[in-house]
């Protein structure tokens, strides 16, 4: 096997320094970004054995330059079918590495410059879907009371409804983030960028986790617990998304026979959007709706909610008194030497 070169090892060691210590140190605490950050590494080292024929003696800083991004982006889209969204988000991973890279080697630097000349692929607007408030009051009228999983299928719908919050939000939810026991009862949630706000719980919601607390929890529930958990790793290992959404699709079925505004390829955050269009509809300040949604700029709540024109404007008016108020990877390991030499194996 040949040698890899000087600058392919500089290279390879600031790769794998990259996805393994520094975007979890300084970037973000996020697993979710820590892992786009290392696939997209992952992805884009694969790309260049398997179709630019690098090897680890040929790994040189010519390999990101801004016609070798291009190509793989094109790659991306038309042989993976990667959606306009995807694409665009590699690029902006991929973009965050070669800044760090340039900080670290100044040599390297024309090449973060190079890559944020890179235009962004046009993505198609699309319309997110939420529910009517019947669909809702079907899909919460679906889950078997008399079951111990369909109570609990109930008191998280109903949460993720009362509380507009990310799946990911409700789910790394622990015991003691939640206080029942309060003259006005909220839970406290850490959301993206380890932003903490604090939301309040009408009744209904307080009833339902009330009951399911003393029936999973017990009368003395553990702090570092789990609010929703799995029941193959016990109370200290979360609920997983893809069994929330097979659960949600499935109480769907049977909603839309009830109320055919019911979703059948329900997902979470379609919950999360109709709360938000019904706060909107309720005539609730857009500030305070953002807030709720852990939204960091207004904008991002009017883009979510698809207000129209004439809304936007409407919802601006309520500002004047602002004074007084934030997929399993089908590609194969190719090159598994070169992988490893970038810590992406």
């Amino acid at each position: 096997m040949k040698k890899s070169t000087n600058e392919g090892v500089c290279l390879a060691r600031h790769i794998s320094f990259f996805v393994n210590d520094y975007v979890s140190s300084f970037l973000t605490e996020s697993e979710h970004t820590i892992r786009a950050h290392k696939y997209t590494l992952t992805l884009y080292i694969t790309y260049l054995y398997t179709i630019k024929g690098v090897t680890i003696n040929k790994l040189n800083a010519s390999c990101f330059n801004r016609s070798n991004i291009e190509d793989w982006i094109l790659w991306l889209k038309n042989e993976r079918n990667c959606c306009s969204e995807t694409c665009n988000n590699r690029l902006a991973c991929l973009r965050v590495f070669l800044k760090y890279l340039g900080s670290k080697e100044i040599d390297y630097l024309y090449l973060y410059h190079e890559a944020t000349l890179i235009p962004r692929l046009k993505e198609p607007k699309t319309k997110v879907k939420g529910m009517s408030k019947n669909a809702v009051k079907a899909l919460m009228s679906v889950p078997d009371a008399t079951d111990k999983t369909g109570r609990r299928d109930l008191a998280l719908i109903v949460l993720l409804y009362a509380t507009a919050c990310r799946i990911d939000e409700i789910l790394s939810l622990k015991n003691k983030q939640i206080h029942l026991n309060m003259e006005k009862p909220y839970i406290t949630i850490i959301g993206k960028g380890s932003k903490i706000r604090t939301i309040g719980l009408l009744p209904k919601a307080v009833s339902h986790l009330q009951k399911y607390m003393t029936e999973f929890h017990g009368n003395n529930p553990d702090p570092e617990a789990y609010v929703f958990y799995s029941r193959n790793t016990g109370i200290y290992g979360k609920l997983t998304q893809p069994a929330v959404g097979k659960m949600l699709k499935k109480h769907a079925v049977c909603a839309h026979e009830i109320c055919d505004e019911v979703p059948i390829n329900l997902h979470a955050h379609q919950i999360r959007h109709a709360k938000a269009s019904h706060w909107i509809e309720d005539g609730m300040n857009i500030v305070q709706i953002s807030l709720l949604l852990g939204h960091e700029h207004l904008q991002t709540t009017m883009v979510y909610l698809d207000i129209t024109n004439d809304e936007k404007a409407a919802a601006l008016a309520t500002l004047d008194d602002e004074t007084s108020q934030k997929v399993t990877p089908k590609w194969k390991n190719a090159d598994a030497s070169l992988l490893n030499l970038c810590g992406l194996s």
